[in-house]
């Protein structure tokens, strides 16, 4: 066994990625206050194909120093826009057909063990802030709500480690038979 060398992995360059096929699923980050979560969110996206990452509130935008240094130019690849109120990207997608999903720990949240991905459903999933999390003003407007069961003593874990969990649980099934 050896390492492989970078010429090996056979990785998209930029022009390939952005002409590739993406998975349908949109992450939307809202009040996310570091810029190196958010850097890290791009990273995971461009990793897997993300369509789209709406940055909404105080969520840091590229170039933030924090961004460019944990995405490692995955801010580049990665399609994204800025909607400063959350409420109206929630309604844009939905009206163009969009699943919505918020991870939270609420009484009607589904253990993502349980969360079965419909290939043939975009979705919109939605990441908060990490030390309030969601806003309780949008949770009406979700479809569904998922939450990562833990087993420790604390009760979240880094919202960018939730998200790459969530994320490759759901690409996995998505990026199946893609290119």
């Amino acid at each position: 066994m050896r390492k492989l060398k970078l010429d090996e992995l056979n990785r998209l360059d930029r022009e390939e990625f952005q002409n590739v096929d993406k998975i349908p699923v949109t992450v939307i980050l809202d009040n996310i206050r570091s810029g190196m979560n958010v850097g890290s969110f791009f990273r995971t996206s461009d990793a897997l194909r993300i369509e789209r990452i709406v940055l909404c509130g105080i969520t840091a935008r590229p170039p933030h120093k924090g961004i460019l240094k944990s995405a490692i130019g995955a801010s580049n690849t990665v399609n994204w826009s800025y909607v400063e109120h959350i409420s109206e990207v929630i309604t844009d997608y939905q009206t163009n057909g969009y699943h919505i999903v918020g991870i939270e720990q609420t009484t009607q949240s589904q253990s993502l063990i349980d969360y079965q991905i419909d290939r043939n459903r975009k979705y919109a999933v939605i990441f908060g802030n990490e030390v309030n999390g969601l806003s309780s003003e949008i949770l009406s407007d979700l479809d569904d709500c998922i939450e990562l069961p833990q087993y420790g003593t604390k009760h979240s874990l880094n919202v960018s480690v939730c998200g790459g969990i969530v994320l490759w649980h759901f690409a996995s099934p998505l990026l199946q038979g893609m290119n």
